[in-house]
């Protein structure tokens, strides 16, 4: 049966303020971001949750937890297939930094985009089985949820112009036949409301999302 999954970027950390590449390495929320986890669960409590899900990254785990505690819910299940892209050995640097070290963009230890849709998928119709027919909150990252984006809907999630935002969050159905999620509508009032809770732009905040 269909499971509807709301995927919710995690809240901002000070890496994200300082315009660096965090992909795995874990960095906790800062005030700003604990300050976004809040709010997007009130904005998720108009709406009735079986479950919520999380990365086991602390700042995507702690965003899943309050909102857990606000949809009175308990904690978060974590499931690695939801962590952040690994981005090697940019993590950690800036933009600037990037482009100096590896001009040609030939980033060492950089996952692939075809290897994160692979596990995020795969964890995605196990998290759909195992709350089949419910409706679950999965706090994860930017890049995974503009990865699922741009399967269910290409082009929805231009890499150059379309935001996603600390607290943002992104509806889909998941289709057992097919075994993918299918966009349900980004004018969901949810999405509408929580596209303006973040700060700034994922795609400024991680530019090496606007390459490869």
């Amino acid at each position: 049966m269909t499971t509807l999954l709301y995927l919710v970027r995690h809240g901002e950390t000070d890496w994200n303020a300082e315009r660096r590449i965090q992909g795995s390495t874990d960095i906790p929320l800062n005030d700003t971001g604990r300050g976004q986890a809040h709010a997007t669960a009130t904005l998720l409590g108009r709406r009735r949750f079986d479950a919520v899900v999380a990365s086991p990254l602390s700042r995507a785990f702690e965003t899943g937890a309050v909102i857990a505690a606000h949809l009175d819910l308990p904690e978060p299940s974590t499931y690695p297939g939801l962590a952040e892209r690994s981005y090697g050995e940019a993590e950690g640097l800036t933009d600037d930094e990037v482009r100096a070290r590896y001009p040609h963009d030939d980033i060492p230890g950089r996952e692939s985009r075809s290897a994160l849709l692979a596990r995020v998928t795969e964890t995605l119709g196990e998290i759909a089985v195992r709350f089949d027919a419910g409706r679950v909150v999965v706090a994860t990252h930017g890049a995974v949820i503009r990865t699922v984006v741009n399967a269910a809907a290409p082009g929805t999630a231009d890499r150059h112009s379309t935001p996603i935002r600390n607290g943002s969050v992104h509806s889909f159905r998941w289709d057992p036949e097919r075994f993918r999620a299918e966009l349900v509508r980004f004018d969901d009032p949810i999405d509408e409301v929580s596209d303006a809770e973040g700060r700034s732009a994922f795609a400024d905040q991680n530019p090496l999302e606007r390459r490869a």
